[in-house]
């Protein structure tokens, strides 16, 4: 499917109407040796205005009609040769580029040449003037993927004292379950950050997808309803249920179960759009995304404890134009991460960080649970703002991990309002289920307003906003929006064929 060429153009797809007020731009970007798309490359067509390529290399953008006089348009990524060129010259569907080789030292001229602790010094002593919090509007695109797949669900039958509770029934539930699931969140809009933690940053949504198969939560929707209707039937409502696994035990009210009254479903319906959290937690993963490098609580911990890793100055390079030091590092001793630091050679800012675990960064296995979470890698990119500081501009992050359960699960009914023994019912069954699960978080900041707390006093958020459910890849939902393109996966994606 790879396209060869030899001349670098790009295709210009024109909206085409009555009077042309947007054209959309559409492309590939491609190694010019290997023919494989360059992945996370930044095309730059106006100032503070830009997109990133996706995994595969392919790239859209609208121009506005108040754009399309720009001069030039531009392409750079890390490892190769930067291209620039007008409108006029997009007459192909693919771009190659030459890659470079990194630049050894004294290509750069210096005052005086730095150690790599001594730039590691510099860089830490402007942290807090580089990387500093300042008012921005962020015009973004965030993708999450989730993914699912069971390795091993096994509920194997012991014993049950409530007849429809049997094997044939463990059985049919089981095989309603899903092997495997994919999920995916598309979000456009506008992110408003206040360098005052206290009232923290605001985010208007302008439009969202989501794509998941719906028959999934039906399945699971139709277990839960069967279940709830042998326990009404075989259960007294003033019981509880002693709940245990292997030596650890709870206690639950039976009461807490069966509460499904019609004055329950419609007071669940009637405040539903209150309680979406949709908002809530875009903004939680916008913001998890952006301190990454400067939490406290953060796995990444490359900047903060920088002793426990070998630095190494492999040459330099360019990231946006700007002159960079290329800093490998590798863990010392018990250290998670290996990667790739890019410093500016100039006031020492990061402009971007690769990075990829060398060990599962958390590995519990106790009484037959098991949680190991085995992938924790990424690449983070940041610009220079007008006013000094640089800001996130785009970021991508890969989380895996593997929880397992492989443990007894015994339940009793209890009542002690009944004659006799307190001891009503009782359900045992072995669980034993792998699961993997992997989340991928692309973000890019395409358009930066470098916009004053008046507006930000001005912005009010949408809380009750929900995502337009899409059961397959639908590329109309966006035209005419920027976003980044999607992988092939999610252009593949149906509901039906997952």
């Amino acid at each position: 499917m790879l396209v060869r060429k030899s001349l670098v153009f790009i295709v210009l797809i024109l909206c085409v109407a009555p009077t042309i007020t947007a054209q959309t731009v559409s492309s590939r970007l491609v190694d010019a040796k290997t023919q494989k798309g360059i992945p996370y490359a930044t095309i730059q067509y106006g100032e503070n205005k830009g997109v990133i390529t996706n995994a595969e290399g392919h790239f859209s953008f609208i121009l506005e009609k108040d754009s399309l006089t720009i001069d030039s348009v531009y392409i750079s990524s890390l490892g190769y040769e930067k291209i620039g060129f007008t409108l006029e010259q997009l007459q192909d569907s693919v771009i190659t580029v030459q890659p470079k080789n990194i630049k050894l030292a004294g290509v750069y001229v210096f005052d005086k040449e730095l150690s790599v602790e001594q730039i590691l010094e510099n860089m830490k002593a402007n942290l807090d003037k580089n990387h500093r919090d300042i008012h921005l509007k962020k015009r973004f695109f965030l993708r999450q993927s989730y993914h699912d797949k069971l390795f091993k669900s096994e509920v194997t039958f012991k014993k049950s004292t409530i007849e429809e509770i049997d094997k044939d029934l463990i059985d049919s539930t089981m095989s309603l379950i899903p092997k495997a699931s994919s999920y995916y969140t598309e979000t456009l809009g506008d992110l408003y950050l206040n360098p005052n933690k206290e009232e923290g940053n605001k985010l208007t949504i302008i439009k969202a997808a989501e794509l998941y198969n719906k028959d999934n939560e039906v399945s699971l929707e139709a277990i839960q309803e069967k279940f709830n209707q042998i326990l009404e039937k075989n259960l007294k409502q003033d019981s509880y249920l002693k709940i245990k696994s292997g030596w650890f035990s709870t206690k639950v009210e039976v009461d807490s179960i069966l509460e499904n009254t019609e004055e329950a479903e419609l007071s669940e319906e009637t405040t539903e759009p209150e309680k979406t959290n949709f908002l809530p937690n875009r903004k939680s993963t916008l913001r998890t995304m952006h301190q990454r490098m400067w939490s406290k609580k953060t796995n990444l911990d490359v900047i903060k404890k920088s002793k426990n890793y070998d630095f190494a100055l492999k040459g330099y390079n360019e990231v946006q134009g700007e002159g960079v030091y290329v800093l490998e590092f590798a863990p010392k001793g018990g250290a998670d991460f290996t990667g790739t630091l890019y410093v500016n050679v100039n006031d020492f800012a990061i402009m971007r960080i690769d990075y990829t675990n060398v060990k599962a960064l958390r590995n519990f296995k106790l009484l037959g649970i098991s949680n190991k979470s085995h992938t924790y890698k990424g690449t983070t990119v940041y610009s220079k703002t007008k006013q000094g500081p640089y800001t996130l501009r785009f970021a991508n992050f890969t989380y895996g991990n593997t929880v397992g359960v492989d443990r007894p699960l015994k339940i009793v009914e209890k009542n002690k309002n009944v004659k006799g023994r307190r001891k009503q019912n009782e359900l045992r069954v072995n669980i034993d289920f792998v699961n993997n699960h992997f989340s991928q978080y692309e973000l890019v900041i395409y358009d930066i307003d470098e916009s004053g707390k008046s507006i930000y006093d001005g912005v009010t958020e949408d809380k009750t906003i929900k995502p337009t459910y899409l059961p397959a890849y639908d590329p109309s939902f966006w035209a005419g929006y920027t976003i980044m393109e999607p992988n092939q996966a999610i252009r593949e994606f149906t509901a039906e064929g997952e």
